[in-house]
């Protein structure tokens, strides 16, 4: 069975979990973390490697059970005894889920007996991947498939189409792929901001590039939907698509390649263009879903478009080009018995009830659309884009300019359906303190169109698989547990301690993981008088040994043991950092306490242009 290699952790795996499992839901290492656990005592001997390597076929009593009252849909009720293992779910996407946290809970003594219940948060999990900067071929597709699968995650957002290249074939326009496909640069700054940015054809000697057949769609829908992951696929609209005017300069407003990025839209071949690629690409995926982008267009070249202009004085004002296609798109998918999903430009729009709104610009499109009544996925990028740095930039790979480390990608509230939990969510975007009494934040009502989460990954960086892996990985469990556990549930301390033997588990599978930050976090809140604050020390690592002074001194292996929150007067410089074995890991980190506001370190390097290269995302 295909499920089989999904589970397949290799052995050596095995003895990290041998001392990671207690008895104490506290001590679990799942990830995400179950809605109610309780260890009951004792273990169900088996052999756990064999197990494991079986997904526990043949040891595990499976039950769908549509009646069951506490178990919602992908949700399901585990019972492990010395006796034996039983799973019931309302639907065969729970007993999957429930076999993935049996895996998990394998041990060298066996499967720890315990009584689980777990039901996700939200229907939509979601990961974003961008082929058209940088192109992955099938196989790391699947890979990053099982990973999401493991983790219970159930969107695949395929970015196939962009100014990188165009990723898919299409039978009515060949020319996409022979012309649009390939580039003279693997290098994303070498090509888009240094070189040419041209394309070239798919047989030209030393080019960059490549794309999915239409049986490889399938091989990836078919792979995703045996993991019960919906593949969601997006085709750009109206901007992004130089790679489609290199190969149809006719749908362009200037009628020449090189000329803009968007659609003439008053042009009514563009309309057409776009309903014949939909049509193949509704044959291809079966998904509720479809993205028709519809984020960061350009309006300059509709602005001198003679077709283009006479659309906007029938329609209103240039503004409305935009929309009259994505009305346009909304309507044709609707047709077809499917839903729009797209940016949260598409806001713009009186948008049909069914469709859905993907919130990147921050959360304010999110909390705007769930107030409209439209269902959102919440996905802002200085929060959630995998592409942005997790560490120290220059101790990193290049990466697009932002800091989400993985702590601030699990410090976010989904659902910001409150003042605090908006303004918390809009200071970790902004990088400092914002008042409850500034921000919006979704009213009664419409906190049940929040439908989901999603990371990001672009892809402008990153080039290979084993980058791929290092910026998706370990991040990629945040937005798991944000996406399955409820949020009450969510801690980050016990988090922490579970990620860290999880990054071991990922190498152990060949997932070159980042390995988590040595840095340490300082921060201080200012007590009530403004003369004291308390501080904080955090770190990625667990367990660790963080060592700090108060004198101005650099921290060595026999400075004061962090322990626990600790006060100091205001003006005092504290300076910290991680020791392994007696040697200082990484580099020292510093905070002044300053007497007038709450401040910390964690935000540096947004305060650190020079390392960052602005690019066009």
């Amino acid at each position: 069975m295909i499920m089989k290699l999904i589970f397949a952790i290799s052995i050596v795996a095995l003895s990290f979990f041998g001392t990671a499992c207690r008895r104490s839901v506290g001590e679990m290492i799942l990830v995400p973390m179950p809605q109610e656990a309780t260890f009951t005592g004792g273990y169900f001997e088996t052999d756990s490697a064999r197990f494991v390597e079986r997904a526990g076929d043949g040891y595990v009593a499976c039950r769908i059970d549509p009646s069951a009252p506490e178990i919602r849909p992908e949700g399901y009720r585990l019972k492990v005894t010395r006796r034996g293992i039983d799973l019931t779910a309302l639907d065969s996407a729970g007993l999957f889920y429930g076999r993935q946290t049996l895996c998990l809970l394998a041990t060298a003594q066996g499967i720890p007996c315990v009584e689980i219940i777990d039901n996700p948060c939200f229907g939509y999990r979601g990961i974003h991947l961008d082929v058209s900067r940088h192109f992955f071929p099938v196989e790391t597709i699947f890979r990053l498939l099982d990973e999401m699968a493991r983790y219970k995650l159930n969107k695949f957002h395929f970015h196939l189409a962009d100014n990188g290249g165009w990723r898919i074939r299409i039978d009515a326009y060949p020319l996409l792929t022979r012309l649009g496909a390939f580039r003279t640069e693997s290098d994303w700054l070498e090509w888009w901001s240094y070189g040419d940015r041209h394309y070239v054809p798919e047989d030209t000697p030393g080019a960059y590039g490549g794309y999915y057949t239409k049986e490889e769609i399938r091989r990836i829908v078919a792979y995703a939907a045996e993991r019960f992951i919906e593949v969601i696929p997006e085709i750009e609209f109206p901007g992004h698509s130089d790679e489609v005017f290199a190969a149809y300069p006719e749908l362009c407003c200037s009628g020449r390649a090189y000329t803009s990025g968007e659609f003439c839209v008053g042009n009514p071949l563009s309309l057409k263009f776009m309903d014949e690629v939909l049509t193949e690409v509704l044959e291809l995926f079966p998904s509720k879903y479809i993205h028709i982008g519809g984020d960061e267009a350009d309006r300059t070249a509709w602005k001198s478009c003679p077709r283009c202009r006479h659309l906007a004085r029938e329609l209103g004002g240039v503004d409305q080009v935009q929309c009259y296609l994505v009305e346009h798109a909304e309507k044709f998918l609707a047709e077809h018995g499917r839903t729009m999903i797209g940016w949260d430009e598409i806001l713009k729009n009186n948008l049909r009830s069914t469709s859905t709104v993907i919130s990147y610009r921050g959360q304010r499109g999110g909390i705007e659309a769930a107030n409209r009544g439209y269902d959102v996925v919440m996905s802002p990028g200085e929060i959630l884009y995998f592409d942005w740095y997790q560490a120290d930039p220059h101790t990193q790979p290049r990466a697009m300019g932002g800091f989400s480390p993985i702590r601030k990608m699990y410090g976010f509230h989904p659902v910001p359906d409150t003042p605090a939990k908006a303004a918390d969510n809009e200071s970790i975007i902004r990088g400092e303190f914002v008042s409850p009494d500034s921000v919006e934040y979704i009213y009664d009502g419409g906190k049940e169109h929040v439908i989901g989460v999603q990371g990001c990954t672009w892809t402008e960086f990153i080039e290979t698989e084993k980058h791929l892996e290092y910026m998706i990985f370990p991040r990629l469990l945040a937005v798991s547990e944000l996406a399955w556990t409820p949020r009450e549930r969510c801690e980050w301390n016990d988090f922490r301690r579970r990620i860290n033997v999880h990054v071991s588990l990922l190498h152990a599978r060949g997932i070159n993981a980042f390995p988590l930050s040595d840095d340490v976090v300082i921060t201080a809140q200012m007590l009530s008088e403004g003369k004291k604050a308390r501080v904080t020390l955090d770190t990625e690592k667990y367990p660790a040994e963080v060592r700090y002074t108060l004198d101005g001194t650099a921290p060595v292996p026999g400075s004061d043991l962090y322990d626990g929150p600790f006060v100091v007067k205001a003006g005092t410089t504290v300076r910290a950092a991680l020791f392994v074995a007696g040697r200082m890991e990484g580099t020292m980190t510093e905070l002044y306490v300053d007497a007038r506001r709450n401040v910390d370190n964690y935000y540096t390097y947004l305060n650190t242009p020079e390392v960052y290269a602005s690019t066009d995302r």
